[in-house]
């Protein structure tokens, strides 16, 4: 299975052309907060069907352009319900084949042993922290991280956060390394983050008041397809048990259920955060 990953864009477009769309085969749009399972799942579904799967992972706006500009691609799998909203207003995705496939609550991530003590969001703003969140423009989790800011600090601590912001990364998993490779002391991620690098990675726990959304992660059949049926039989395949067996490998959160373990009950789920244009770069 070939794999793209956060390449220029000309080379994007090369490869999206060069790879697999039905009917021979799938392409897919995917954000990178799914990554390490996607991967798998697709490998899986490849080996029972025959059936050859490319995924683009990147982050989820950025690869929702990439799938708009190439008019190809059969699935869109962003990592956050707010892309999704843009893909359905614009009509980049089929109505009604949206389907919920896992949860998000969103953290903060620390170096194994938490070297610079942090112990909660207000740590953040701390002199010295170096804090990594993720573009908010184009990838979920940073989407997240700007929404968390907003709602739960003053305007002195945030304005002490934003000084501490070392770097804004191009996709989920570029924040999640920026922990592994010792980039950053902190980054605002999601809880998952821990266990894709559980040697590397700790989680400390947001406060079930300060998260102002529980988080998931939706597929959806793109308008481009050629082939509606196969895309489909794909999302069939991510609720089989293979699949949901190797989301829950990596601790995702297969209901709103266990979700709502780590925030209030009545914590919104969902929905699109309209980024504040303090935060906006780039140019509408």
């Amino acid at each position: 299975m070939k794999k793209f990953l956060f390449m220029p864009f000309f080379l994007i477009l090369v490869l999206i052309q060069n790879g697999h769309s039905s009917p021979k085969g799938l392409l897919i749009f995917a954000g990178a907060a799914s990554k390490p399972a996607t991967e798998e799942v697709a490998k899986i579904f490849q080996e029972k069907t025959g059936i050859p799967v490319d995924v683009i992972f990147g982050g989820s706006g950025f690869v929702l352009s990439q799938m708009k500009l190439s008019k190809r691609g059969d699935l869109y799998f962003p990592g956050s319900s707010d892309f999704m909203e843009v893909a359905k207003r614009e009509s980049l995705v089929l109505p009604n084949s949206e389907k919920v496939v896992v949860y998000l609550v969103p953290a903060i991530n620390v170096q194994k042993g938490n070297p610079k003590r942090i112990h909660n969001l207000k740590d953040l703003t701390k002199e010295g922290v170096r804090l990594a969140i993720a573009n908010p423009e184009t990838v979920c989790v940073g989407t997240y991280a700007v929404e968390i800011i907003e709602k739960n600090l003053t305007l002195d601590e945030k304005a002490k956060v934003r000084k501490n912001i070392i770097n804004y990364t191009e996709s989920c998993e570029k924040t999640a390394n920026a922990i592994s490779l010792k980039a950053a002391d902190a980054v605002l991620g999601w809880r998952v983050f821990h266990f894709w690098d559980p040697d590397r990675i700790e989680t400390i726990y947001l406060r079930p008041e300060e998260i102002p959304r529980i988080g998931y992660i939706p597929i959806g059949i793109s308008k481009f397809t050629q082939d509606k049926a196969l895309a489909q039989k794909f999302v069939d395949f991510l609720f089989s048990p293979d699949a949901k067996a190797t989301f829950r490998k990596y601790h995702y959160l297969m209901d709103l259920h266990e979700a709502r373990h780590f925030t209030r009950p009545d914590t919104p789920v969902g929905g699109e955060y309209i980024l504040p244009d303090g935060w906006r770069t780039i140019k509408k």
